[in-house]
């Protein structure tokens, strides 16, 4: 593959190839607003809301920076992951009201990961005095809130997509330093039309990585009856 020269990051001595392919998107993908928005500092309680490929991204590069990190779900299901195996501080229900209303204007930021449509009042309520709501989930209808949740508390409520390439390469260099992985499941060519159809039932903890060097691309188009180019 040959590519512009300004679109390529080094990958850097400690990285395994299938280790970076996550964290050129998910883990990005929530960097790049961290930094982008001031948050980079210890000490910072952030909220991460969603647990899937990009949130549980946003969890192990919060708590990498140092920060207070509450998983928010709208049921507990994944609570034991997000705390036992993610290393999440907090877990907080968004349906139990009497824990919403006890998490009120406790975080710095929430991370938003959800792509489909939510309210965004309850969330609103659970940040600090300039607190920063960033959606990070394309949601195809409104999102909509009154106006004095963000009025009363100077709050944002922001968006980011992906990063810069400075910026992955500088995530790339920051995992290595901090030894943070992504966690995948390396499949085979043979194994992606199965990946995809577990990708719809939401069966994968966190990203598939298709292992192409290592799939004998010619003996399985052989079968299929393809050429393999």
């Amino acid at each position: 593959m040959v590519v512009d020269q300004k679109f390529v990051v080094p990958i850097p001595a400690g990285l395994a190839p299938e280790q970076a392919a996550p964290l050129l998107c998910a883990g990005v993908t929530v960097y790049s607003p961290l930094k982008h928005f001031g948050l980079t500092a210890p000490g910072l309680r952030g909220g991460i809301l969603g647990l899937g490929g990009v949130g549980h991204m946003g969890v192990k590069v919060a708590k990498a920076l140092g920060h207070h990190v509450t998983v928010i779900s709208s049921s507990s299901r994944k609570r034991a992951e997000a705390m036992d195996d993610l290393g999440a501080d907090a877990y907080l229900v968004s349906s139990d009201a009497g824990a919403m209303a006890a998490a009120a204007d406790s975080l710095d930021y929430i991370i938003d990961t959800v792509p489909v449509h939510h309210p965004l009042e309850p969330y609103l309520a659970l940040l600090r005095l300039d607190g920063k709501h960033v959606l990070l989930g394309v949601v195809g209808e409104p999102l909509s809130f009154v106006s004095p949740m963000v009025m009363l508390g100077r709050k944002s409520v922001t968006g980011s997509f992906i990063g810069s390439v400075d910026e992955t390469a500088e995530l790339l260099r920051f995992c290595v330093d901090k030894g943070l992985t992504s966690q995948i499941e390396v499949v085979k060519m043979g194994y992606v039309n199965e990946a995809l159809e577990r990708l719809e039932r939401n069966d994968v903890r966190y990203r598939f990585v298709v292992d192409v060097a290592g799939s004998n691309i010619e003996e399985q188009a052989a079968a299929a009856g393809a050429p393999a180019n």
